[in-house]
């Protein structure tokens, strides 16, 4: 038997752009995925600390440096850009070994998006 257990989480980004024309997705800031150990096209949950709103989607990276966090297709209806959301994967693992794991956590500066 394996768990869902929290892998990576971005705690407290602040969109920064909401676009209804593309495919789908989340653009985020490439320093942002490797510092939380985030995989481009990994299924990733967000969650709207304004209106309450949840979803899942996939990861696009961004360019370094630009504290991009977009919402793209119709993820882009459910956030505004000054929202604040907080970014979570999930990974399978045993009981065993979820017991030992330690989840990768960051709390970038919410008015830039960049790391502290």
């Amino acid at each position: 038997m394996t768990i869902e257990v929290l892998k990576s989480k971005i705690h407290r980004v602040t969109v920064t752009e909401a676009n209804l024309d593309y495919i789908g997705s989340i653009t985020i800031d490439e320093d942002l995925i490797d510092a939380a150990g985030i995989i481009p096209g990994e299924r990733v949950y967000i969650v709207d600390n304004n209106n309450g709103e949840r979803l899942d989607t996939y990861v696009i990276a961004g360019p370094r440096k630009s504290g991009v966090i977009c919402l793209n297709g119709a993820a882009a209806r459910k956030v505004q850009p000054g929202d604040i959301v907080i970014i979570m994967s999930y990974a399978s693992m045993t009981p065993e070994e979820a017991r030992s794991f330690k989840p990768s956590v960051i709390f970038p500066d919410t008015k830039t998006n960049r790391l502290i």
